[in-house]
């Protein structure tokens, strides 16, 4: 399991609140949201700097949002490594294409 260390920082109240407020709503530990948002964050910065990647975004409803959520928790815990909704995603669509013989 990797280290942790302590990251601390101040922050205007109003996006504090703001933090706080969404991450009770996700049912996470302060420590797996801000985890959470920083790596969504460079995420996204690293995949805006590849080259020939596309965007793919849709909503889904809440229902199976939250059992999503409940799974890449329970893999994380499981493998011990943070299972993220784009890994998750990529995984299944790789797998379908790949069952399917298309290359």
């Amino acid at each position: 399991m990797e280290n942790y260390k302590n990251l601390c920082a101040q922050i205007p109240a109003s996006l504090h609140a703001r933090v706080r407020t969404e991450q009770e709503q996700s049912g996470q530990t302060l420590s797996q949201y801000v985890t959470a948002l920083i790596t969504e964050y460079y995420n996204l910065k690293e995949g805006r700097k590849m080259e020939g990647t596309r965007t793919m975004a849709f909503q889904i409803p809440e229902e199976l949002f939250q059992r999503i959520k409940c799974y890449l928790d329970s893999e994380s815990e499981r493998t011990g490594k943070k299972v993220s909704q784009r890994e998750f995603v990529l995984g299944l669509i790789q797998k379908a294409l790949d069952d399917a013989n298309i290359a």
